[in-house]
């Protein structure tokens, strides 16, 4: 009987120094964050409602967590149900709201003549980044980023970013609309074609890529023509704001981008989406269907290639995966 009992606490200590051994011990909580999350905090970006509750701070695992997290049930005045419930720091959640009224509402109407009325994402989650053991931590960690799985529209009609993404030319259009709107409020977007563990959702964070925090990752390239204007342009429904949080004054090391290093391009600027549209490989083949019960046809499109930009040089860049 003792000898099972040894034996089972010799297991208890083994599966625990496991499970101690998929974060990294070594990593350190960059002073960013908690400035980023104070800011946001006496600003005031995020207000308490029934659909946004503070919680009681969440301090590791490890270097894990945040200050004042949100429980998040509904966005955008309660007109977006979350599947999920969602676990976010002060700073991500301005964002995902400005991003659901700028481009996904509008391209709902464009392409499907209704407005999304509930979205499944996940959240907060302590691990490694593609919950690779002893990775770098992810964003989920500290409550910074977002994965859209599917939105549901006002009829019940459901587009998944895994089945949509190649679905019909509706789906196709939507998400790619709110893919590359996506890279005008994040730091990081990944969709589908961006590598292996993204064949099925949207990430969206607010990593700082370099000291300043200028720095992007749009991926994939897509070649693509938006309908939907970008934040800040005369046609479009909500004004691009400043960033609820500020280049730190003590910059942090950088986050250097070790997948294709050649390619990293330093930033100074956020660019339009058509920016990042410039591969010049082809959609994949258009699957023609019946259109959904109140589709909306948009307009017929061309693509041809984006004429040059002025003003800064391009400054999307390839970078780790989250």
């Amino acid at each position: 009987m003792r000898r099972g009992l040894v034996a089972f606490s010799a297991l208890t200590l083994f599966g625990l120094g496991l499970s101690g051994c998929a974060l990294n011990r070594f990593e350190q909580r960059e002073p960013w964050r908690d400035q980023a999350e104070e800011a946001c905090l006496s600003r005031k970006l995020v207000q308490a409602s029934e659909d946004v509750v503070p919680i009681k701070e969440i301090d590791g695992p490890g270097v894990c967590g945040m200050r004042q997290p949100f429980r998040v049930t509904r966005l955008a005045g309660g007109s977006v149900t979350l599947k999920q419930r969602m676990t976010l720091a002060c700073p991500i959640i301005p964002e995902v709201e400005a991003w659901l009224a700028g481009t996904v509402q509008p391209a709902a109407q464009i392409y499907f003549g209704q407005p999304v009325v509930e979205m499944n994402s996940g959240s907060y989650a302590c691990r490694g980044r593609n919950n690779q053991v002893g990775a770098k931590l992810s964003e989920h960690s500290f409550g910074n980023a977002v994965d859209v799985m599917s939105f549901r529209f006002a009829d019940g009609y459901v587009v998944t970013v895994k089945g949509g993404w190649h679905g019909t030319e509706a789906e196709q259009g939507f998400l790619r609309e709110v893919f590359l709107g996506a890279c005008n409020h994040f730091t990081t977007v990944l969709a589908p074609g961006s590598n292996v563990y993204h064949y099925d959702h949207l990430h969206l964070d607010l990593a700082r890529h370099d000291p300043r925090g200028l720095r992007r990752i749009c991926k994939p390239l897509i070649k693509f023509q938006p309908q939907v204007p970008p934040p800040g342009s005369a046609s479009s429904p909500v004004r691009r704001k400043p960033p609820a949080w500020q280049p730190a004054p003590d910059p942090a090391p950088i986050d250097v981008e070790e997948d294709d290093p050649g390619r990293t391009v330093p930033m100074s600027a956020r660019p339009s989406p058509t920016s990042v549209a410039r591969n010049p490989a082809p959609l994949p083949p258009v699957v023609r269907q019946a259109p959904v019960q109140a589709y909306a046809a948009p307009p017929p499109r061309s693509y041809p290639e984006p004429l040059p930009l002025g003003g800064p040089a391009q400054t999307w860049t390839s970078g780790p995966i989250y």
